[in-house]
């Protein structure tokens, strides 16, 4: 073989290896497009935005957020529930009119770019010594915990399709191997739709009345005190929860984004994705912690396949086909995933505990125990702990738990 020959068949092996890794990030991209999408477009769905812009408002968000940040975090950003509340009270305040909402969501933006300056200039080190693993544990329990709840209720739609996508996503996680376990969410959504297609569950009409291309409604934000009033101090309950996903998304990959790239730049960008939402017509953007559970299974955390699934989210919200056949995935078969998803979530919790090496002595306990009453009292014991701060405005009970749990930690392990 000549030198030639050996150079050019070198260059086709690489070739063809560039070529089994694109396609393998692009699957994994899917994946985590179909674990963001249900809760993406169901925030615009229960306060009046268009889907289709929410889509686009995510995948440009994700985008800028990774510019921010270096592109050193695999995080996607998609709608916030957190802001669903106060959004339908400025919607009813002015008549429907969401503008009045946008210019409001645009303010939550600035204030999250105003923290992030503060953090900056205070230093990550000092936030740093408020965010040991007895406070940042039982945190991510919370997140993932509290979500368990509604990954239930999704499942209840039919218990079958669930348990079955459910079943299929362990197995595949638990006995497969190599490409094929990374897959495991796209196998298992993809056997519960063919099977829901069987028994009639899906109504594929939705596919065919889709227009191919189709230009959202984008609209310009109107500001007005009264409507900034309602929304912007929602910030604050938003805040420890975006350090709980930072911090669970760090736990999974098994580095300290809070300390690199920096809070400040995970805030940052945060804030500028939430801006640009809001410019657009599009609801509040924040971390998703489905996408971190896909993460934790897959176990393939390049930052790149989050950007594919951003770019992927941005097409669909012109390409109305394609977001047609992605709405008609039966809520069970979402749920039965998400049930898989959120557990993994608590499951990190404990691990962050238990690597961390965390004394249980009678400060601690305390620490922890007070985050896990507070943060899942009103899912699973009645107790709605959150403290109102306006009319429709309050910290919810996980945003309270964490602020507990770092104000004891100071107090009680203060030397």
């Amino acid at each position: 073989m000549t030198e030639n020959t050996m150079t050019k068949s070198n260059v086709g092996m690489k070739n063809t290896e560039g070529l089994l890794n694109t396609t393998k990030k692009v699957i994994l991209a899917i994946q985590h497009l179909i674990a963001m999408f249900g809760a993406t477009v169901l925030v615009p769905i229960l306060t009046g935005f268009d889907p289709s812009i929410a889509l686009i408002s995510a995948g440009v968000g994700t985008l800028l957020f990774h510019l921010v940040t270096k592109g050193k975090i695999p995080v996607f950003l998609g709608s916030s529930f957190a802001f669903i509340p106060v959004i339908i009270t400025v919607s009813q305040m002015y008549s429907g009119n969401l503008a009045y909402a946008q210019g409001g969501i645009m303010v939550a933006g600035l204030i999250y770019v105003f923290a992030s300056l503060i953090i900056k200039k205070i230093g990550v080190e000092n936030i740093k010594k408020f965010l040991p693993a007895q406070v940042v544990g039982p945190m991510i329990m919370v997140i993932g915990l509290n979500l368990v709840p509604v990954a239930y209720g999704m499942a209840s739609d039919h218990f079958f399709i669930a348990v079955l996508t459910l079943t299929t996503a362990l197995a595949i996680t638990l006995r497969g191997r190599g490409f094929i376990k990374q897959l495991a969410i796209l196998i298992a959504v993809t056997l519960g739709y063919i099977v829901s297609l069987s028994i009639g569950l899906i109504d594929t009409g939705v596919i065919a009345e889709a227009q191919f291309i189709a230009v959202p409604n984008f609209s310009l934000p109107k500001f007005e005190l009264g409507a900034i009033l309602v929304i912007a101090p929602v910030v604050l309950a938003v805040f420890m929860e975006h350090i709980g996903d930072i911090t669970t998304n760090g736990e999974v990959v098994g580095k300290n984004f809070i300390e690199d790239p920096g809070l400040n730049r995970t805030l940052l960008g945060d804030g500028i994705a939430t801006l640009f939402a809001g410019f657009i017509g599009g609801p509040p953007n924040t971390t998703y912690g489905e996408n971190t559970g896909v993460l934790a299974i897959t176990k393939n955390y390049d930052p790149s396949v989050l950007r594919i699934a951003a770019v992927f989210a941005i097409i669909l919200g012109f390409v109305a086909k394609v977001g047609g056949f992605l709405s008609t995935i039966p809520v069970a078969v979402m749920g039965g995933i998400s049930l898989m998803l959120f557990s993994m979530i608590a499951l990190i919790g404990i691990k962050t505990i238990k690597s961390s090496k965390v004394k249980f002595n009678s400060r601690n306990i305390v620490i922890m125990a007070s985050i896990l009453i507070i943060g899942l009292g009103s899912e699973y014991l009645g107790l709605s702990l959150g403290i109102k701060i306006a009319e429709g405005v309050q910290i919810a009970d996980l945003s309270l738990a964490a602020i507990v749990g770092v104000v004891l930690n100071t107090i009680l392990n203060r030397k």
